[in-house]
């Protein structure tokens, strides 16, 4: 049967003391929830789960029990996060009946036999809608809802991606008025070169690095080395300020948005195609408006100088991430057509590439020693083919390609927003907090108690010591332990958010970091241009052409954006969050699409992870990773020591931990919820660390 046992004959009853209220945001999961407060986080005992859904504000009592530990308990619901939900249609007598498709939602909600909204959207028994909230769940009755529309039949392909868009409410497509707005900005290089600070830069060498299948070029690079062995890197990013004015219809829907989301399937882009794909996009060959940062660097990589400025620029390459590895790699033959238009212009494209890739390296290092943490997450993305269907599994990697430019954007933004730090300017500044002392210790625990490093290192984790962390990281890579190390030491991270006064970068080793590299997809990178544009002209032109600028810019008076700086940045994280969680969400549909026809077949894989759900799989096929939930782990029950991430049957004392090596069986999908459930065939020896 293989559940978690639960022991509660000798069980001392519950003594609780109540606290001063608290107000909260909650967190869901599969196996439970928290309420994360100002004071800290606090596990929500059961009987709330049913009446709150994620995201939820609420006002909680914090008990004491007597056995250990504190409990949230709700008092009541402040702001709802959700005013619907996605889910199957089912009759229940009279009622309708609509179940989440959100497995972290506990209760169904009922249609009253008095709403005619089923039939009014023609839906039948199992299909999948989308419905409006009319009343919540509370812990004595049941929500209501009523439907407002039919997503499909269960056979629709791209069900579950359209659940998911409606979950998270996610749009495609953008209302009439902002698409008229689009089509009609044109791009007129002559006359944005009568502004006194944009420089013409279109006679350099600029190349774009992208994805294979990316149709919004918002960056590109220009790199070469000095005559005294140093660099000059020039960044250039699109000028997406120049068309989109603070306030105008393109920009209210864009804040709105705050974010382009990246699902399985499609492309929800923050900005109208006509600005995305088309003036904001640096095609090679085109003119194209710019933000530029120069900078000069020294032999070390250290950097000595930068400036920022408006620029025309124009783009002469376009490469693929695959590509720019072949040629790095001194692949024949690769972008062949590239390779002779650079060098038409005298340029040897294959060297440029070295070049980049030398500085890239300098500066990982000059991040590494002022204590810059990288994660190594796994992240399996689906192939689809003309028909929509998954044709395979694949985990994007990190390239000696994709680091030249990462590292070449990590210090642009990092110069932007020292500038604006500098000047002590309100804008929109990436943080990212130092981890909390209690969640470090914890993982360093867990790593120490499995084996995975001494108690030397754990008491330097547990400091904050970024160099014992990359000590650890370093150490696991390569080995079974990898992806636990690295999952355990980012879980213990605070999350980077956005905020309007600079307060630093700690897995970046960062001063002052921010977002600049990405307008066309990030509304916070452009509140930087903005921002910046609008310091510029008030150093350079004096205050009387920065004010006139403003209205355009940041705004004026209560709507400006100073004063609404705080908001804007806070509902720009919460919708980076969403934005992610929905892209996984698509992803993990795909993968169990992937699966839905490989019923009964077996697999290798490592054991990634145990909570109380179970233990998951990362399968070697795919990497692809599935649950296998306690009821399928064997005929014994397991019981879980979080202290040691282990499930230990009752019976026999068999262990399953991360790392072990196994056989599953795919047991079952759910393409809906994107749900891979597997079935243990087999424990190989555990791996030892």
């Amino acid at each position: 049967m293989g559940r978690k046992r639960r022991t509660s004959s000798n069980r001392k009853p519950t003594r609780s003391v109540r606290r001063p209220n608290l107000t909260g945001t909650v967190r869901l999961t599969e196996g439970g929830g928290t309420v994360e407060t100002a004071e800290g986080s606090f596990r929500l005992s059961g009987r709330a789960l049913r009446e709150v859904m994620n995201g939820d504000i609420v006002a909680v009592s914090v008990q004491r029990r007597a056995e250990g530990g504190k409990r949230a308990v709700v008092e009541s619901v402040l702001e709802r996060a959700h005013a619907g939900i996605v889910g199957t249609f089912s009759l229940a007598g009279p009622l309708g009946c609509v179940r989440p498709l959100d497995t972290r939602v506990r209760a169904d909600f009922f249609v009253l036999p008095s709403d005619g909204s089923p039939m009014r959207c023609g839906v039948k028994e199992g299909d999948v809608v989308s419905a409006r909230i009319v009343s919540y769940p509370t812990r004595l009755e049941s929500g209501t809802v009523t439907i407002e529309r039919r997503l499909g039949g269960a056979d629709a392909s791209d069900l579950g991606i359209r659940s998911i868009m409606a979950r998270y409410d996610l749009e495609d497509g953008y209302p009439e008025p902002v698409v008229r707005a689009a089509e009609a900005l044109a791009l007129d290089v002559e006359g944005a070169l009568q502004d006194p600070l944009r420089r013409d830069v279109r006679g350099r060498f600029a190349l774009t690095i992208d994805p294979v299948d990316a149709r919004d070029f918002d960056d590109a690079i220009c790199v070469a080395k000095t005559a005294h062995g140093g660099f000059t890197l020039s960044v250039h990013i699109a000028d997406v300020s120049h068309y989109v004015m603070w306030d105008d219809p393109i920009d209210l829907e864009a804040r709105r948005r705050a974010t382009s989301v990246y699902l399985a399937d499609r492309v929800l882009p923050m900005l109208p195609e006509r600005l995305s794909n088309d003036l904001c996009s640096l095609r090679p060959g085109e003119d194209r408006l710019a933000m530029t940062v120069d900078m000069v660097l020294d032999a070390n990589g250290a950097l000595k100088e930068a400036s920022i400025y408006p620029s025309v620029m124009r783009s002469r390459v376009r490469l693929s991430y695959d590509e720019a590895q072949a040629l790095l790699d001194g692949v024949s033959g690769t972008a062949a057509e590239w390779v002779a238009r650079a060098a038409e212009e005298g340029v040897d494209l294959v060297e440029l590439l070295h070049c980049a890739d030398e500085l890239a390296r300098l500066r990982t290092r000059v991040r590494e020693r002022r204590g810059a943490v990288d994660f190594d997450t796994v992240e399996v993305h689906a192939l689809l083919d003309e028909d929509g269907e998954p044709s395979a599994l694949t985990v994007r990697k990190r390239t000696a390609a994709t680091g030249l430019v990462e590292e070449a954007m990590l210090l642009a933004n990092e110069c932007v927003a020292a500038w604006l730090a500098r000047r002590d300017l309100v804008a929109a500044y990436r943080v990212h907090e130092q981890p909390s002392p209690d969640h470090l210790h914890a993982a360093a625990t867990i790593l120490v108690e499995l084996g995975i490093i001494d108690r030397v290192q754990a008491l330097a984790i547990a400091a904050g010591e970024q160099a014992a962390m990359r000590a650890a990281l370093a150490d696991a890579e390569g080995t079974p332990a990898s992806e636990l190390v690295n999952a355990l030491l980012l879980r213990a991270m605070q999350r980077a958010v956005y905020r309007s006064q600079n307060m630093g970068h700690y897995a970046l080793g960062a001063q002052a970091y921010c977002h600049f590299t990405s307008p066309i997809r990030r509304y916070p990178d452009l509140i930087v241009h903005r921002v910046l544009k609008f310091a510029l002209a008030r150093e350079r032109l004096g205050a009387k052409e920065a004010h006139t600028r403003a209205c355009a810019l940041t705004g004026t008076g209560a709507s400006s954006f100073s004063s609404m700086a705080p908001q804007l940045c806070r509902a720009c994280s919460e919708r980076e969050r969403v934005a992610d969680a929905a892209a996984r969400a698509s992803q993990k549909v795909e993968v169990a699409r992937f699966y839905a026809n490989r019923l009964g077949e077996r697999f290798a894989g490592t054991v990634s992870w145990v909570d109380a759900l179970g233990a998951f799989v990362r399968i070697d096929e795919t990497q692809a990773e599935g649950l296998i939930h306690m009821r399928d782990l064997g005929d014994e029950w397991f019981d879980l020591d979080e202290r040691t991430l282990t499930l230990t049957g009752s019976a026999t004392g068999r262990r399953i931990r991360p790392g072990d090596r196994v056989i599953v069986e795919i047991r079952a999908t759910d393409e809906l919820r994107g749900h891979l459930d597997l079935a243990l065939v087999e424990t190989r020896a555990a791996l030892h660390w």
